[in-house]
């Protein structure tokens, strides 16, 4: 399957690392497996990542890794909040405030399940405004993702069948 050729961006955002951004928009597959485990692979089934399913007693975890699993980016569901949300980290294994890449919100304390607001820990913005705004459902396989509350689109998932 070719891939559809799109103008390149003028301005990529970077939150993990350089190594993870591409100038220009491309199409990935995710393969959910029975395990809870994810797969992400190009359009030709070449593996770029792999998201397991950690979760331990107090936490609900997610360790992103590459394809040659080495850990990525760690993704701890936040427990006892008001905002139900996630934390993510650099690595494999730290909590360290230091080591901390983003955290996710709910607007609302009645948690929507169709919006999550994500907060980059090296701020630029105001401390109260969202870096990115995740509108619709990851579960069900349909999500759009705008740049803070614009509605400039940087990445959609859709349900292909």
């Amino acid at each position: 399957m070719a891939q559809p050729c799109y103008p390149p961006s003028p301005n990529p955002i970077c939150v993990i690392g350089s190594q993870f951004v591409a100038p220009y928009p491309f199409e990935v597959i995710i393969v959910r497996k029975s395990s809870g485990d994810h797969l992400i692979t190009d359009v030709n089934h070449k593996i770029m990542f792999k998201v397991k399913r950690r979760s331990t007693s107090f936490h609900d975890q997610r360790l992103i890794v590459d394809a040659d699993d080495k850990p990525i980016v760690l993704i701890r569901e936040k427990i006892l909040t008001a905002h139900s949300g996630w934390k993510a980290y650099k690595g494999g294994n730290s909590n360290a405030d230091s080591e901390k890449i983003f955290i996710t919100k709910t607007p609302k304390i009645m948690h929507s399940k169709g919006n999550v607001h994500v907060f980059l820990d090296k701020k630029t913005s105001s401390k109260d405004s969202c870096d990115f705004n995740v509108t619709g459902s990851w579960s069900n396989t349909s999500c759009t993702i705008y740049i803070g509350d614009s509605s400039t689109i940087i990445a959609q998932v859709i349900f292909m069948q």
